[in-house]
């Protein structure tokens, strides 16, 4: 807006911080002073960019778009930070510095910087550990990281024991790189799920992307994918029958298939959108191409989840975005092997057994995943079809909801994965769920991990327990608190804890089918990507036995949020009203205050039904629970009042037989209040005696036929029963002034006796017992 500026990019600078710098081209002179002035009076602090530089001319890609990356580095060398930094003191702070440093990608850090502030977040914050294990630091936790983010405040907590660099490197076992390992135990789920063996099963674990572009070189591109192949086991994998995964030596040289016409694109869209490839057939990734519109090329990449996690498939795409664009571009060497990781990086016995323990308490105590409304019963969807839901959060909103996360001190994946929670919960049958999160934690166990394709994959169940009236912030915190508790113990895995689930209650199988992905962090560096081949235009994934996957990542400054989804469960319209309110809570939340209650925004039509049904302010009518029969009873008493496996019975004859019971009742010392037991099974007789106990001026005890005998007892004698209705042996049993045979230990004995649903034979009452609307009428 300001009349001199011609163009301007904001970007992040550094591959992992926050800090704004901005780039101007001019129409004349301006100071950068004036700029910033100009910001000032216009965006809020957070939004104000630390450096402005003004630019000759802005890098581009070579698709003529801004080169965000190129931006990036080149305003990194002169946005120096700018205030004198307070030195680490002593070894422990010294040496956690250089871990912050290293990871956050900044240059120095001082004793009073937040990790959060220098652009840590949740995925950041889970790496946090392994690298300053690696580095000899012990004693740090998560949730401390969030009581004290400042390197200080953490820092104070910690100690330093250099034996334990020591263990944070794996080696080559080159001597045994094609034997068969096994399946982790989300590839092994994703394995089983493919079968149709489970709810929702018969579909691939898939990520699927389609690239536009012009003038693509597919030789070129073949030759570079062929180049990866060689280079990344994983992309060479198979599963055996036997369910042990196995790297083939040698493959052979991989063709892209290519149509052509106007329709192709879409005919390449419906073949392997939903791909769901043979694990015992190689390859596991495919790749075809459609030409149309003269030069224009629409590249559909089909990647298989049980080989390769997100942060795998941003390696291959960077990988090959350098190799297409030279073919022979320098790789960093890979000295460890996915293989090497399976088998060699799991925890020890006493984290395992110690994580087992805490897992098995969960287990007895996590709600049950979401309870949400259902068009069809899981069971009888076969080979589900996905569908994907996509919107963003524009820059503005993004940064100000990023902003607010970090002044109240915790994660924008925890905001986003507590209003996920907040939404399902506003369309569940209960208020508390449990969420089934994807976590991309490598360990650190070697320099070299990061660049090892693979499906390091792990999941992690977070309950969330919702209280009447607690503000958004208690709620954060709260499931923020789980997620890192969860994280802290990750020796055992998220399908261990729902095997234990199944076994506690006997159920063959437990899912949580309710997943939350976040990618921030990782998609940054994917988004920032030139990518020569073309633009990155639609996307879809599925996993077996979910029905809902939410994915959020960052993209041109903005929020991108994906709902994957299997429509066919869920009543028309719904999913897409629940995907709309979870934007509009999104947008609400940054620019509302946390400290209150934060209202799921639900469509106008359902807030209007859920209004009127829940409206309690109107006036109750006054009465007593049996009026309105024996109203009926005097108005039609040849209505038919009972019926059911060939009875029966009309109002005026129900109301005949209660008010003669009522007489009996009377008889034998009911009076106004006195409770009297009624165990009769379901039937004419038990509403009769109902009836006849609340015609009496009695309050009645319902007692289950079906009920052990001293339980019976002990609640007749709890409730002080005068008078016990059952049925009786050969016909009506009259008044007994006796107890049971055998005696009540728990106090039956108070009981003055036992009718009958007949009565005692005697005359029944003309009408009802009047008595005070406000008095008892059953326990």
């Amino acid at each position: 807006h300001h009349p001199a500026v011609r163009d301007a990019v904001t970007v992040a600078v550094g591959t992992a911080t926050r800090r704004l710098a901005a780039a101007v081209t001019v129409h004349h002179d301006v100071d950068a002073d004036e700029l910033h002035t100009h910001l000032t009076q216009r965006l809020p602090a957070y939004m104000i960019p630390e450096h402005i530089a003004v630019l000759d001319e802005l890098p581009l890609s070579g698709n003529g778009k801004v080169d965000r990356r190129a931006l990036a580095e080149r305003l990194a060398d002169r946005a120096d930070r700018p205030a004198e930094i307070e030195p680490p003191i002593g070894p422990v702070e010294s040496a956690l510095a250089a871990v912050w440093a290293e990871l956050l990608d900044v240059p120095a850090v001082g004793r009073t910087d937040s990790f959060f502030a220098l652009g840590g977040d949740s995925l950041l914050a889970t790496r946090l550990l392994g690298r300053m294990r690696a580095a000899g630091l012990a004693g740090g936790q998560l949730r401390r990281l969030f009581a004290a983010p400042t390197l200080s405040g953490f820092a104070a907590g910690l100690r330093l024991e250099r034996a334990a660099g020591a263990t944070a490197s794996l080696t080559e076992d080159l001597a045994h790189r094609h034997d068969p390992f096994p399946l982790t135990d989300v590839q092994r789920a994703y394995w089983i799920g493919r079968t149709g063996d489970f709810a929702l099963g018969e579909v691939g674990s898939h990520w699927y992307w389609e690239f536009d572009g012009a003038d693509v070189d597919l030789d070129r591109l073949a030759t570079a994918w062929n180049r990866l192949v060689r280079r990344h086991e994983m992309l060479r994998a198979v599963i055996d029958p036997d369910g042990r995964q196995r790297i083939l030596p040698e493959v052979p040289e991989v063709a892209i298939a290519v149509t052509e016409g106007e329709a192709a694109p879409a005919a390449l869209r419906e073949r392997l959108s939903h791909r769901v490839a043979d694990p015992t057939r190689w390859p596991l990734v495919a790749i075809e191409a459609a030409r149309y519109g003269g030069n224009r090329v629409r590249l559909a990449f089909s990647f298989d989840y049980i080989v390769l996690d997100a942060l795998s498939i941003v390696t291959v795409f960077a990988e090959l975005s350098a190799l297409y664009t030279d073919l022979d571009a320098p790789l960093r060497p890979i000295g460890v092997s996915f293989r090497d990781y399976v088998l060699h990086a799991r925890p020890d016995e006493a984290t395992v057994n110690e994580d087992r323990r805490y897992w098995s308490a969960q287990a007895a105590e996590l709600p049950p995943a979401p309870q949400l409304p259902l068009a069809v019963d899981p069971d009888r969807v076969h080979a589900p079809r996905f569908v994907r839901h996509e919107g963003r959060l524009d820059p503005t909103h993004w940064s100000a909801l990023v902003a607010a996360a970090r002044t109240h001190g915790v994660s924008p994946a925890a905001v986003l994965a507590t209003a996920y929670a907040e939404v399902l919960s506003a369309w569940s049958g209960r208020a508390d769920l449990t969420l089934n999160l994807t976590l991309f934690d490598r360990r650190e166990v070697h320099p070299d991990i990061d660049h090892v394709l693979g499906d390091f994959t792990s999941l992690l169940l977070v309950p969330h327990r919702p209280a009447a009236g607690e503000d958004f912030l208690t709620l954060v915190r709260r499931l923020q608190d789980r997620m890192w508790d969860g994280m802290e113990h990750h020796g055992v895995s998220a399908i261990w804890v729902l095997r234990e689930i199944a076994r506690r209650t006997g159920a063959p199988a437990a899912t949580m089918p309710v997943v939350f992905t976040s990618a921030l962090g990782i998609s940054d560096e994917l988004v920032t990507m030139d990518l020569p081949f073309g633009e990155q235009i639609w996307g879809a994934s599925q996993t077996p036995q979910v029905w809902l996957d939410n994915q959020v990542m960052e993209r041109d400054g903005g929020l991108l949020v994906n709902w994957d989804l299997v429509a066919e469960l869920f009543p028309g319209g719904m999913s897409e009203a629940m995907f709309d309110g979870y934007l509009e809570l999104l947008r609400g939340l940054a620019r509302e205050d946390w400290s209150r209650p934060v209202p799921v925004g639900l469509p106008a039509g359902q807030a209007a039904v859920r209004e009127r049904v829940n409206d309690t302010a109107v006036e109750v009518p006054v009465g007593l629970l049996h009026e309105g029969f024996f109203g009926w009873a005097g108005r039609d008493p040849g209505r038919p009042a009972v019926l059911g496996d060939g009875v029966s019975v009309s109002y005026g004859e129900l109301a005949e037989r209660s008010l003669r019971l009522a007489g009996a009742l009377v008889r034998a010392g009911v009076g106004v209040g006195d409770p009297v037991g009624v165990c009769l099974p379901k039937g004419a007789e038990q509403i009769v005696a109902v009836l006849a106990v609340l015609a009496a001026g009695g309050v009645y005890v319902p007692v289950g036929v079906d009920q052990p005998v001293a339980r019976r007892e002990r609640i007749l004698g709890r409730a002080g029963a005068k008078v016990l209705i059952r049925a009786g042996g050969g016909g009506p049993a009259q008044v007994a002034d006796e107890v049971p045979p055998g005696g009540d230990p728990a106090g039956l004995g108070a009981v003055a006796g036992e009718l009958s649903p007949e009565g005692d034979g005697g005359p029944g009452l003309e009408r009802p017992v009047e008595v005070d609307p406000a008095a008892l009428a059953y326990v």
